[in-house]
């Protein structure tokens, strides 16, 4: 089984916070306006430093849920004394851009990123704009099951206003990590936002650039975040890019913190692919650190082999964009990034940014003069297979069964290929992924391995079920 750095591990599992942040079901425990509270007074009591007047920076993508929580968590803060400066419907990362530059305390996105527009979650930012650590994250839920926390007197209280140039910072900020004198003119590119944060923000960037824009998924009503577009339904980006001939097609998810695109054809590009483009532009440009890229156990094995061709190295962390974060901030990375597209690029950012990655593939794009079908196309993926199996309480990988099943599938795949068994950090699954040079040897190990978990799970009285992805 697929062994990730020990950087940033994560200890014993917690009811609050998962892979990235607090989600779930909004107006349904823990996404209530009453928890979300206490979530925003026990976060802001940890944040009051010293004696200056204590601020806040809170944003939100589209969802329609986005309202309740943006008020439950304005009171927490406010009741404990910490100023509040909310800025919208904005991307994830000019939450951790703002929270920086503004020298606040602390930055909340409210978003659930690439989910439906039922679910929402919150996640939160340090001073120096990077998502909280596990320790800081547990001493938050300490604080919110330990009850009231030291309320600030009648005078105390903090104050809430609106940041009218939120936009137009990010914007410039974003634009600024485009190289010069590369422009975007005689480019046709469309732009995907998933009717999410980055409704106005993406498409206005592009142009200003110099970009001749076909903007979709622009149109948010609080309920169709994500809905038949953005990064994980390409299917309407393709199409379009097709019909209007564009030269590139960029889709965001709901908060804009990842992205996925298609060449000139049609043809989806992950993050494995847009992190081997970069990687070789920033190589051949001596600006690529630490030797390679930062990826998770989930990314392609044609990435890694790729890389190392080039004489560059891949390092893996488990999964979540905040542990390869961690991992390239201790090892001196400035590249990293997830195959579901959040790419990090240490240089400009301190989390992921889908729009700032999208903008350094045109980069690599105008200076070559290639066409996307072909820059893009550095290497060729294995087969690689995804399945969830679904379990309700308990824990099926400590049984025997399993244990054996897993084993026996590491041994058949050898060094031609990869397991990864893993609990899911957002719901109550157990992911598995199986890739290698064999797909029909790949298929058979997957389904050994989700068999044998279904079995344990069922074993221990637990309903279950498997779904291929």
């Amino acid at each position: 089984m697929s062994r990730a750095s020990d950087d940033g591990a994560r200890g014993t599992p917690r009811p609050l916070f998962g892979t990235d942040g607090i989600r779930g079901v909004a107006n349904r425990e823990p996404m209530t306006a009453e928890t979300v509270m206490k979530v925003g007074a026990a976060a802001g009591g940890l944040f009051l430093r010293g004696d200056h007047r204590h601020r806040i920076v809170i944003g939100k993508d589209t969802r329609l849920s986005g309202y309740l929580f943006e008020s439950a968590l304005t009171a927490g803060f406010i009741s404990v004394g910490m100023d509040v400066v909310l800025v919208g419907p904005m991307p994830t990362p000019a939450v951790a851009i703002l929270t920086r530059a503004l020298r606040a305390d602390l930055g909340v996105m409210i978003s659930a990123s690439h989910n439906p527009f039922a679910d929402n979650g919150i996640k939160l930012f340090g001073p120096d704009g990077y998502k909280l650590s596990d320790e800081m994250e547990a001493r938050i839920e300490a604080g919110v099951a330990a009850g009231a926390p030291g309320l600030a007197a009648p005078e105390a209280l903090g104050r809430a206003r609106r940041l009218d140039d939120a936009e137009g910072r990010y914007m410039e900020f974003v634009k600024n990590s485009f190289p010069r004198p590369l422009g975007l003119e005689g480019s046709r590119i469309v732009i995907d936002c998933a009717h999410g944060a980055a409704y106005k923000v993406a498409p206005t960037v592009l142009w200003e650039l110099g970009a001749e824009v076909v903007t979709i998924g622009a149109e948010p009503d609080g309920l169709n975040i994500n809905a038949g577009c953005g990064s994980t339904d390409t299917a309407l980006l393709a199409r379009t890019v097709l019909e209007r001939g564009a030269d590139i097609g960029i889709a965001l998810d709901g908060d804009a913190d990842r992205v996925v695109m298609c060449d000139e054809n049609g043809e989806e590009i992950d993050g494995d692919h847009i992190m081997a483009l970069i990687a070789s532009h920033w190589a051949d440009e001596g600006r690529l650190k630490g030797g390679g890229v930062v990826a998770t156990v989930m990314s392609n094995l044609g990435l890694e082999r790729y890389l190392a061709d080039s004489g560059l190295a891949l390092a893996r962390t488990r999964v979540g964009d905040r542990y390869v974060v961690e991992h390239m901030r201790r090892h001196g990375f400035n590249l990293g990034g997830e195959q579901s597209g959040h790419i990090v690029l240490g240089d400009h950012s301190t989390t992921g940014d889908g729009l700032m990655a999208a903008l350094q593939t045109l980069a690599a794009l105008a200076a070559t003069g290639r066409r996307a079908s072909d820059a893009t196309r550095l290497f060729d993926a294995l087969p690689q297979l995804l399945r969830n199996v679904r379990v309700t309480g308990g824990d099926p990988l400590r049984s025997a069964r399993a244990q054996a099943a897993i084993a026996a599938a590491e041994a058949r795949l050898g060094a031609r290929g990869r397991l990864v068994v893993r609990p899911s950090g957002t719901e109550p699954v157990i992911r598995l992924m199986a890739e290698g040079d064999d797909e029909a040897l790949v298929s058979a190990v997957i389904d050994d391995v989700a068999a044998a978990v279904i079995e344990a799970a069922e074993q221990a009285g637990e309903r279950t079920g498997a779904a291929a992805q």
